[in-house]
């Protein structure tokens, strides 16, 4: 394939660069660098099947290609809400860009949505027929409403221009090449266990999530990209494992032996309460179900922590 990844010195990014890569194929990565790092893609850069080009999606580029994979916005809470405008932009109209590009190439698209569509859902587990329970003008919203949007427009051009888009939810992922300064809850904790400072779990700690360990998802990633047929629906992508935060919070200790206390803070904003992915459909079409469980990938992941904290 030739593939436009865009955002693809990311976290996630970064990973699926390294998959596609491996597996032979041509890959021109486009991130502004604005929570992306060089240092993800460094060792990439000498391969003659790899191109790195600083760009914005929020601005069109025009390039030959068959699989545009769209990753660029900022995942954690702490950067999207840095600068909410940025983030609803890079969301809408980086898809837009995206888009029109498929148009013009006849390109496949796939789309990296979030389990933060559904937002604080009051169905359990959530499937992708659920529509969620989201607050459209919340701290969060440039994020969540952002993406839900961006599934709009990848389902209004597949019925109007017949494209072959694809969506896929993707749940809490974990794992190398997270920013010690990312704000989601692993890298967190992770960061602050072994500095043996404080652990910071937000409410009671009760909130619940579902961790995929980032090598079982770019795996499903890369089946979703070589699947044969178009799917008709967005696509969840996770690990149906269930933790609550303070659950996650006693991992990383026992795993790091910290010597870290548990300090608890007032949970923020349109947290949401719960999360856990029906993965029926990627078993079914891509037959792809995670592997890693929490213990294992918290220790890989505080073996990379260990050499960049």
């Amino acid at each position: 394939m030739k593939v436009l990844l865009a955002g693809g010195a990311g976290f996630l990014g970064s990973h699926i660069s390294n998959n596609l890569i491996e597996n032979n194929h041509h890959v021109t990565v486009l991130d502004d660098l604005s929570t992306g790092s060089l240092t993800n893609i460094e060792h990439l850069k000498s391969n003659p099947n790899f191109t790195f080009i600083e760009h914005d999606v929020r601005e069109p580029y025009d390039i030959e290609v068959d699989t545009i994979l769209n990753f660029a916005c900022p995942a954690s809470p702490v950067a999207y809400q840095q600068d909410p405008v940025r983030t609803i932009e890079t969301n809408f109209l980086g898809m837009i860009n995206l888009l029109h590009l498929a148009k013009e190439t006849g390109a496949m698209v796939i789309q990296a949505s979030t389990s933060e569509v559904y937002g604080d859902p009051k169905e359990s587990p959530q499937q992708e027929e659920y529509w969620g329970n989201v607050n459209p003008i919340g701290i969060r919203s440039c994020y969540d409403e952002g993406k839900r949007a961006a599934e709009t427009l990848c389902f209004d051009y597949k019925r109007q221009y017949g494209l072959d888009t694809r969506v896929l939810r993707i749940f809490n992922t974990y794992g190398p090449n997270m920013s010690q300064n990312d704000g989601r809850v692993v890298s967190n904790f992770i960061v602050q266990a072994l500095k043996n400072e404080p652990i910071t779990v937000y409410g009671k700690g009760d909130q619940s999530r579902s961790f995929c360990y980032v090598s079982d998802l770019v795996d499903g990633i890369y089946k979703l990209s070589t699947l044969a047929k178009p799917i008709a629906t967005p696509l969840n992508l996770g690990n149906p494992n269930e933790f609550t935060v303070l659950e996650l919070a006693k991992s990383v200790i026992e795993v790091t032996g910290s010597k870290s206390e548990i300090l608890y803070k007032a949970l923020p904003q349109d947290d949401p309460k719960q999360r856990k992915p029906d993965i029926s459909k990627a078993i079914e079409l891509l037959e792809w179900q995670p592997e890693i469980e929490l213990l294992e990938g918290i220790r890989k992941t505080v073996d990379y922590f260990k050499s960049v904290v």
